[in-house]
Protein backbone atom coordinates (compact mmCIF):
# COMPACT_ATOMS: atom_id res chain seq x y z
CA UNK A 1 0.00 0.00 0.00
CA UNK A 2 1.56 3.59 -0.65
CA UNK A 3 0.36 6.51 1.64
CA UNK A 4 -2.85 7.39 0.04
CA UNK A 5 -3.78 3.94 0.43
CA UNK A 6 -2.98 3.64 3.74
CA UNK A 7 -4.51 6.90 4.64
CA UNK A 8 -8.03 5.05 3.29
CA UNK A 9 -7.95 2.54 5.26
CA UNK A 10 -7.71 4.03 8.29
CA UNK A 11 -10.48 6.26 7.76
CA UNK A 12 -12.56 3.33 6.43
CA UNK A 13 -11.70 2.00 10.13
CA UNK A 14 -12.39 4.71 11.59
CA UNK A 15 -16.14 4.66 10.29
CA UNK A 16 -16.53 1.28 11.09
CA UNK A 17 -15.24 1.98 14.00
CA UNK A 18 -17.84 4.49 14.96
CA UNK A 19 -20.59 2.57 12.99
CA UNK A 20 -19.49 -0.85 15.15
CA UNK A 21 -19.89 1.27 18.26
CA UNK A 22 -23.48 2.24 17.72
CA UNK A 23 -24.37 -1.41 16.46
CA UNK A 24 -22.61 -2.31 20.41
CA UNK A 25 -24.36 0.17 22.39
CA UNK A 26 -28.11 -0.92 21.09
CA UNK A 27 -26.86 -4.72 22.09
CA UNK A 28 -25.41 -3.58 25.39
CA UNK A 29 -28.53 -1.57 26.42
CA UNK A 30 -31.44 -4.51 25.45
CA UNK A 31 -28.99 -6.96 27.33
CA UNK A 32 -28.35 -4.05 30.37
CA UNK A 33 -24.87 -4.35 30.28
CA UNK A 34 -24.87 -0.84 32.81
CA UNK A 35 -22.12 0.44 34.67
CA UNK A 36 -24.08 1.76 37.59
CA UNK A 37 -23.07 4.99 39.49
CA UNK A 38 -20.92 4.84 42.83
CA UNK A 39 -19.11 7.23 44.81
CA UNK A 40 -16.07 6.63 42.94
CA UNK A 41 -17.83 7.29 39.83
CA UNK A 42 -17.43 10.15 37.63
CA UNK A 43 -20.74 10.06 35.75
CA UNK A 44 -24.17 10.13 37.77
CA UNK A 45 -26.85 7.54 35.61
CA UNK A 46 -26.23 4.02 34.26
CA UNK A 47 -24.37 4.10 30.87
CA UNK A 48 -23.69 0.78 28.82
CA UNK A 49 -20.20 -0.67 29.16
CA UNK A 50 -18.14 -2.88 26.79
CA UNK A 51 -17.89 -0.35 24.04
CA UNK A 52 -14.64 -1.22 23.55
CA UNK A 53 -15.34 -4.71 22.00
CA UNK A 54 -16.02 -2.51 18.70
CA UNK A 55 -12.94 -0.68 18.83
CA UNK A 56 -10.72 -3.34 19.59
CA UNK A 57 -12.22 -5.71 16.89
CA UNK A 58 -12.07 -3.53 14.24
CA UNK A 59 -8.03 -2.50 15.38
CA UNK A 60 -7.36 -5.81 15.21
CA UNK A 61 -9.18 -6.83 11.86
CA UNK A 62 -6.90 -3.52 10.20
CA UNK A 63 -3.30 -4.51 11.86
CA UNK A 64 -4.79 -8.29 10.15
CA UNK A 65 -4.89 -6.21 6.95
CA UNK A 66 -1.79 -3.71 7.38
CA UNK A 67 0.20 -6.98 8.50
CA UNK A 68 -0.90 -9.41 5.57
CA UNK A 69 -0.46 -6.50 2.84
CA UNK A 70 2.76 -6.16 3.63
CA UNK A 71 2.07 -2.24 4.71
CA UNK A 72 3.25 -2.82 8.25
CA UNK A 73 7.01 -3.91 7.82
CA UNK A 74 8.23 -3.05 11.19
CA UNK A 75 6.53 -5.76 12.08
CA UNK A 76 7.72 -9.21 12.89
CA UNK A 77 7.12 -12.13 11.71
CA UNK A 78 5.84 -13.44 14.56
CA UNK A 79 3.18 -10.25 14.76
CA UNK A 80 0.64 -12.31 14.88
CA UNK A 81 1.09 -13.01 18.58
CA UNK A 82 -0.25 -9.79 19.20
CA UNK A 83 -3.43 -9.86 17.17
CA UNK A 84 -3.74 -13.30 19.35
CA UNK A 85 -2.93 -11.67 22.37
CA UNK A 86 -4.70 -8.94 21.94
CA UNK A 87 -8.07 -10.78 21.17
CA UNK A 88 -7.59 -12.57 23.73
CA UNK A 89 -7.10 -9.97 26.37
CA UNK A 90 -10.60 -8.43 24.83
CA UNK A 91 -12.72 -12.04 24.97
CA UNK A 92 -11.46 -12.08 28.72
CA UNK A 93 -12.14 -8.36 29.59
CA UNK A 94 -15.61 -8.78 27.63
CA UNK A 95 -17.00 -11.41 29.95
CA UNK A 96 -15.44 -9.47 33.28
CA UNK A 97 -17.55 -6.23 31.66
CA UNK A 98 -20.43 -8.12 31.27
CA UNK A 99 -20.54 -10.65 33.49
CA UNK A 100 -18.35 -9.68 36.34
CA UNK A 101 -16.37 -11.23 38.96
CA UNK A 102 -13.20 -11.96 37.21
CA UNK A 103 -10.39 -12.26 40.19
CA UNK A 104 -7.91 -9.61 39.84
CA UNK A 105 -5.58 -12.13 39.50
CA UNK A 106 -6.65 -14.17 36.26
CA UNK A 107 -6.63 -10.20 34.71
CA UNK A 108 -3.46 -9.69 35.65
CA UNK A 109 -2.17 -12.99 34.91
CA UNK A 110 -3.20 -12.96 31.28
CA UNK A 111 -1.87 -9.42 30.76
CA UNK A 112 1.24 -10.78 31.82
CA UNK A 113 1.06 -14.06 29.26
CA UNK A 114 0.44 -11.32 26.85
CA UNK A 115 2.91 -9.19 27.19
CA UNK A 116 5.41 -11.98 27.72
CA UNK A 117 4.05 -13.51 24.48
CA UNK A 118 4.49 -9.91 22.88
CA UNK A 119 8.03 -9.57 23.59
CA UNK A 120 8.67 -11.82 20.41
CA UNK A 121 7.27 -9.52 18.21
CA UNK A 122 9.15 -6.98 19.03
CA UNK A 123 11.40 -5.94 15.78
CA UNK A 124 14.84 -7.38 15.77
CA UNK A 125 17.04 -4.55 17.36
CA UNK A 126 19.63 -4.07 19.99
CA UNK A 127 16.12 -4.44 22.49
CA UNK A 128 14.35 -1.47 23.68
CA UNK A 129 17.43 -0.09 26.19
CA UNK A 130 19.15 0.08 23.20
CA UNK A 131 22.06 -2.48 24.59
CA UNK A 132 22.73 -0.77 27.70
CA UNK A 133 21.63 -3.67 29.99
CA UNK A 134 21.80 -7.36 28.73
CA UNK A 135 19.26 -8.87 26.70
CA UNK A 136 17.56 -11.30 29.27
CA UNK A 137 17.43 -7.98 31.17
CA UNK A 138 16.12 -5.76 28.98
CA UNK A 139 13.53 -7.93 27.75
CA UNK A 140 12.36 -8.87 31.43
CA UNK A 141 12.43 -4.80 32.06
CA UNK A 142 10.24 -3.99 29.18
CA UNK A 143 7.88 -6.54 29.80
CA UNK A 144 7.36 -4.78 32.98
CA UNK A 145 6.83 -1.53 31.56
CA UNK A 146 4.51 -2.91 29.16
CA UNK A 147 2.38 -4.68 32.05
CA UNK A 148 2.26 -1.10 33.94
CA UNK A 149 1.23 0.45 30.84
CA UNK A 150 -1.30 -2.05 30.51
CA UNK A 151 -2.92 -1.46 33.78
CA UNK A 152 -2.63 2.45 34.11
CA UNK A 153 -3.74 2.93 30.66
CA UNK A 154 -7.30 1.08 32.26
CA UNK A 155 -6.76 2.98 35.52
CA UNK A 156 -6.82 6.19 33.41
CA UNK A 157 -9.98 5.46 31.65
CA UNK A 158 -12.51 7.26 34.52
CA UNK A 159 -13.90 10.25 32.75
CA UNK A 160 -15.38 10.90 29.29
CA UNK A 161 -13.45 11.19 26.08
CA UNK A 162 -10.23 10.63 28.20
CA UNK A 163 -8.70 7.32 26.94
CA UNK A 164 -10.06 7.92 23.24
CA UNK A 165 -8.55 11.48 23.14
CA UNK A 166 -5.06 9.76 24.61
CA UNK A 167 -4.99 7.04 21.88
CA UNK A 168 -5.55 9.64 18.97
CA UNK A 169 -3.02 11.83 19.89
CA UNK A 170 -0.76 9.08 20.56
CA UNK A 171 -1.43 7.41 17.65
CA UNK A 172 -1.14 10.56 15.55
CA UNK A 173 2.08 11.74 16.98
CA UNK A 174 3.44 8.00 16.23
CA UNK A 175 2.19 8.80 12.93
CA UNK A 176 3.87 11.97 12.42
CA UNK A 177 7.05 9.75 13.84
CA UNK A 178 7.09 6.85 11.11
CA UNK A 179 6.86 9.78 8.41
CA UNK A 180 9.94 11.48 9.48
CA UNK A 181 11.64 8.71 10.53
CA UNK A 182 12.42 6.12 7.94
CA UNK A 183 13.54 2.98 10.54
CA UNK A 184 10.37 3.42 12.14
CA UNK A 185 8.14 3.82 8.73
CA UNK A 186 6.05 0.29 9.18
CA UNK A 187 5.00 1.51 12.48
CA UNK A 188 2.88 4.30 10.71
CA UNK A 189 0.02 1.99 9.35
CA UNK A 190 -0.37 0.56 12.79
CA UNK A 191 -0.29 4.02 14.41
CA UNK A 192 -2.44 5.70 12.31
CA UNK A 193 -5.13 2.68 12.37
CA UNK A 194 -5.25 3.24 15.97
CA UNK A 195 -6.01 6.64 15.73
CA UNK A 196 -8.69 6.61 13.58
CA UNK A 197 -10.69 3.91 15.48
CA UNK A 198 -10.36 6.38 18.73
CA UNK A 199 -11.61 9.12 16.68
CA UNK A 200 -14.88 6.74 15.01
CA UNK A 201 -15.16 5.83 19.12
CA UNK A 202 -14.69 9.35 20.76
CA UNK A 203 -17.96 10.70 19.35
CA UNK A 204 -20.06 8.05 21.55
CA UNK A 205 -17.69 8.54 24.05
CA UNK A 206 -17.62 12.65 24.47
CA UNK A 207 -19.55 14.28 27.32
CA UNK A 208 -21.78 13.32 28.14
CA UNK A 209 -20.93 9.75 27.23
CA UNK A 210 -23.73 7.47 25.62
CA UNK A 211 -21.13 4.38 25.84
CA UNK A 212 -17.80 3.72 28.40
CA UNK A 213 -15.01 1.71 26.85
CA UNK A 214 -14.72 -0.27 29.62
CA UNK A 215 -11.71 -3.19 30.20
CA UNK A 216 -12.66 -4.78 26.95
CA UNK A 217 -11.70 -1.63 25.33
CA UNK A 218 -8.72 -0.17 27.75
CA UNK A 219 -6.80 -3.05 27.88
CA UNK A 220 -6.56 -4.19 24.60
CA UNK A 221 -5.65 -0.20 23.39
CA UNK A 222 -3.38 -0.24 25.94
CA UNK A 223 -1.49 -3.02 25.07
CA UNK A 224 -1.48 -2.13 21.15
CA UNK A 225 0.03 1.10 22.16
CA UNK A 226 2.39 -0.74 24.77
CA UNK A 227 3.42 -2.44 22.08
CA UNK A 228 3.79 0.41 19.91
CA UNK A 229 5.85 2.45 22.14
CA UNK A 230 8.11 -0.17 22.36
CA UNK A 231 8.89 -0.65 18.94
CA UNK A 232 9.74 2.46 18.83
CA UNK A 233 12.07 2.53 21.32
CA UNK A 234 14.02 -0.07 19.50
CA UNK A 235 14.79 1.79 16.37
CA UNK A 236 16.70 4.04 18.67
CA UNK A 237 14.70 7.15 19.87
CA UNK A 238 13.30 6.23 23.23
CA UNK A 239 12.25 9.86 24.64
CA UNK A 240 10.23 10.31 21.82
CA UNK A 241 8.56 6.71 22.72
CA UNK A 242 7.68 8.00 26.43
CA UNK A 243 6.77 11.81 25.50
CA UNK A 244 3.24 11.01 23.88
CA UNK A 245 1.78 9.33 26.86
CA UNK A 246 3.91 11.03 29.70
CA UNK A 247 0.83 12.32 31.17
CA UNK A 248 -0.76 9.14 31.35
CA UNK A 249 2.40 7.34 32.97
CA UNK A 250 2.98 10.54 35.50
CA UNK A 251 -0.74 10.64 36.88
CA UNK A 252 -0.88 7.04 37.37
CA UNK A 253 2.25 6.51 38.69
CA UNK A 254 1.96 9.41 40.86
CA UNK A 255 -1.31 8.40 42.20
CA UNK A 256 0.14 4.72 42.76
CA UNK A 257 3.22 6.04 44.13
CA UNK A 258 0.96 8.69 46.91
CA UNK A 259 -1.57 5.63 47.85
CA UNK A 260 1.14 3.23 48.53
CA UNK A 261 2.68 5.67 50.88
CA UNK A 262 -0.99 6.16 52.84
CA UNK A 263 -1.34 1.97 52.66
CA UNK A 264 -4.28 1.84 50.89
CA UNK A 265 -4.68 -0.99 49.14
CA UNK A 266 -4.13 0.15 45.21
CA UNK A 267 -6.22 -2.63 43.61
CA UNK A 268 -9.32 -1.22 44.66
CA UNK A 269 -11.32 1.51 42.87
CA UNK A 270 -10.51 5.17 43.87
CA UNK A 271 -11.44 8.70 42.92
CA UNK A 272 -7.68 10.42 43.37
CA UNK A 273 -6.34 10.79 39.60
CA UNK A 274 -5.39 14.18 38.93
CA UNK A 275 -8.22 14.88 36.39
CA UNK A 276 -10.47 13.35 38.53
CA UNK A 277 -9.34 15.89 41.67
CA UNK A 278 -10.03 18.71 38.20
CA UNK A 279 -13.52 17.14 38.02
CA UNK A 280 -14.00 17.56 41.55
CA UNK A 281 -13.26 21.03 41.74
CA UNK A 282 -16.40 21.90 39.13
CA UNK A 283 -14.29 21.07 35.79
CA UNK A 284 -16.47 19.55 33.40
CA UNK A 285 -15.31 16.31 31.79
CA UNK A 286 -14.90 17.84 28.53
CA UNK A 287 -12.46 21.02 29.67
CA UNK A 288 -10.62 18.06 31.67
CA UNK A 289 -9.99 16.16 28.22
CA UNK A 290 -9.48 18.79 26.02
CA UNK A 291 -6.47 20.39 28.22
CA UNK A 292 -5.32 16.76 28.52
CA UNK A 293 -5.56 17.00 24.83
CA UNK A 294 -3.69 20.18 24.01
CA UNK A 295 -0.80 18.94 26.30
CA UNK A 296 -0.59 15.78 24.81
CA UNK A 297 -0.55 17.20 21.01
CA UNK A 298 1.95 19.37 22.78
CA UNK A 299 4.59 16.48 23.70
CA UNK A 300 3.78 14.50 20.27
CA UNK A 301 5.40 18.28 18.76
CA UNK A 302 8.31 17.48 21.26
CA UNK A 303 8.14 14.04 20.51
CA UNK A 304 9.24 15.06 16.66
CA UNK A 305 12.03 17.00 18.13
CA UNK A 306 14.03 14.40 19.36
CA UNK A 307 14.74 13.10 15.99
CA UNK A 308 17.29 16.38 15.65
CA UNK A 309 19.72 14.64 17.96
CA UNK A 310 20.74 13.71 21.22
CA UNK A 311 21.23 17.14 22.27
CA UNK A 312 17.53 17.86 21.21
CA UNK A 313 16.37 14.42 22.41
CA UNK A 314 17.13 15.64 26.22
CA UNK A 315 15.83 19.30 25.74
CA UNK A 316 12.66 18.08 24.20
CA UNK A 317 12.01 15.57 27.34
CA UNK A 318 13.30 18.01 29.46
CA UNK A 319 10.77 20.50 28.23
CA UNK A 320 7.72 17.43 28.41
CA UNK A 321 9.16 16.79 31.74
CA UNK A 322 8.20 20.51 32.47
CA UNK A 323 5.08 20.79 30.55
CA UNK A 324 3.53 17.42 31.92
CA UNK A 325 3.78 18.64 35.64
CA UNK A 326 2.62 22.11 34.80
CA UNK A 327 -0.72 20.25 33.46
CA UNK A 328 -0.77 17.94 36.95
CA UNK A 329 -0.88 21.10 39.26
CA UNK A 330 -3.22 22.79 36.80
CA UNK A 331 -5.63 19.56 37.35
CA UNK A 332 -4.69 19.16 41.05
CA UNK A 333 -4.82 22.69 42.17
CA UNK A 334 -6.69 24.77 39.86
CA UNK A 335 -10.19 25.65 41.30
CA UNK A 336 -13.13 27.26 39.38
CA UNK A 337 -13.59 30.91 41.09
CA UNK A 338 -17.50 31.82 41.97
CA UNK A 339 -19.54 34.14 40.05
CA UNK A 340 -20.30 37.04 42.15
CA UNK A 341 -23.13 39.23 41.87
CA UNK A 342 -22.96 43.14 40.66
Amino acid sequence: MNILQIIYASLAAGAASWLATGAVLRLLRRRGVLDIPNQRSSHSSPTPRGGGIAVAGVLFAAWLAFWLSGSGDAAAPDFWIILAAGAALAVISWFDDVRGGLPATVRLGAQAIAVGAGLMALPEGAGVFQGALPPALDLALSGLIWLWFVNLFNFMDGIDGIAGSQTASAGLGLFALAIIFPAAAGLGPYALALAAVALGFLPWNWQPARIFLGDVGSVPLGYAIGWLLLSLAVFGPWQAALLPVLYFVADATFTLVRRLSRGEAIWRAHHQHYYQFAVDAGRSHAHVVMVVTAVNLLLAGLALATLLGAAAAWGALAAGLLLTTGLLCYLRFARIRPKHAD
